[in-house]
């Protein structure tokens, strides 16, 4: 349920609404827009007296929420969400902030991660990104550095000044994690409820990518498990989906949940099209693609040499063609705007 409070009306008033509405064992969300104040009620409203939510004084009107998904509801939260990094010192993704996101499917050496940094950031990338902790469907494939590449991150971090993305791939690593800007829920972990819940309580931003075969409600009920714990600061990603195709690409990338999720959620959308289509010669049009579609990011893999990497390295581009893919980007970036 949300309740539009009327504009102009006196803080301690909606305090007195709000107090009454979690007597009723309710969660109350509240939202100071620029004109006037929402109030989103999470739980079980049935024994809430519309009639008499409507003729209060203050209240301009009462809509059902009928979603499941409520947190992170635009109707909740009608203007963009702006997701803030390094305390509010560093890039910001969301509301027009673009966030472009690049480097190595794993972190191999320091050499590597520290070379590959320079470029992308050279290039106009704002975030670093590399797996300490690696998923293969193989046991036998390299499985990442562990703690030892969260460490090379961190020296990224203070020689480049880049925010770090790497992913989480088990709770009882989190606690290495605590100076990781942005964690990142990889495809396999979207329905890990434990392990959203536990993300839930901490302070790092959260990247929550899309399901292997994930539906767009599915990554939004994934969403609200992180945000019901606590935790808001969460940013949605289109990794593509399996479908019926795999000759040509490693899976299919939905541009069309950039604008759904747009209309549906306040949450910054990004879309990765490095694992979306698993070959580096399609990455460049399909981040063009991304890009017209209004997306508030792009995630691309890049390696120093592809051909050797460890990891990806299909999929991955050269520094020099990020390069060239990151300029286009913002050319279309600057066009739509």
């Amino acid at each position: 349920m949300v309740i539009m409070i009327k504009p102009g009306v006196q803080q301690d008033k909606i305090e007195h609404l709000r107090n009454w509405l979690e007597e009723k064992q309710l969660i109350v969300r509240e939202y100071q827009g620029q004109e006037q104040c929402v109030l989103g009620l999470i739980g079980d409203t049935v024994s809430i007296d519309v009639d008499m939510l409507r003729s209060l004084d203050i209240v301009e009107s009462v809509a059902d929420m009928r979603d499941p998904f409520k947190a992170s509801n635009r109707a909740l939260h009608p203007d963009d969400t702006i997701i803030q990094t390094m305390g509010g010192k560093g890039p910001s993704i969301g509301g027009g902030n673009f966030g472009l996101i690049a480097g190595p499917c794993s972190v191999e050496s320091r050499e590597q991660v520290l070379f590959v940094a320079e470029e992308v950031k050279k290039a106009g990338a704002n975030f670093f990104r590399g797996g300490a902790f690696k998923p293969r469907t193989s046991p036998y494939d390299f499985q990442g550095l562990g703690e030892e590449g969260l460490d090379l991150l961190m020296e990224v971090k203070r020689t480049t000044g880049l925010p770090i993305v790497t992913e989480l791939m088990d709770i009882r690593n989190l606690e290495f994690f605590d100076e990781v800007d942005v964690i990142q829920v990889g495809a396999r972990n979207t329905q890990n409820y434990d392990l959203l819940r536990e993300l839930g309580k901490v302070k790092n931003t959260i990247l929550l990518k899309r399901g292997l075969a994930g539906t767009i409600k599915e990554l939004l009920m994934s969403a609200e498990y992180i945000m019901a714990s606590g935790n808001e600061n969460v940013i949605l990603c289109e990794r593509g989906i399996r479908t019926y195709e795999s000759d040509y690409a490693r899976n299919t990338l939905d541009l069309s949940a950039v604008p759904i999720l747009k209309k549906l959620t306040h949450l910054p959308v990004i879309v990765d099209p490095s694992h979306a289509t698993g070959r580096a010669e399609l990455v460049p049009a399909m981040s063009a693609a991304v890009a017209a579609a209004g997306a508030d990011g792009i995630m691309i893999e890049v390696h120093n040499d592809p051909a050797k990497a460890l990891c990806d390295g299909p999929q991955s581009l050269t520094p020099e063609e990020f390069r060239e893919t990151a300029a286009k980007i913002f050319k279309i970036r600057e066009a739509i705007m």
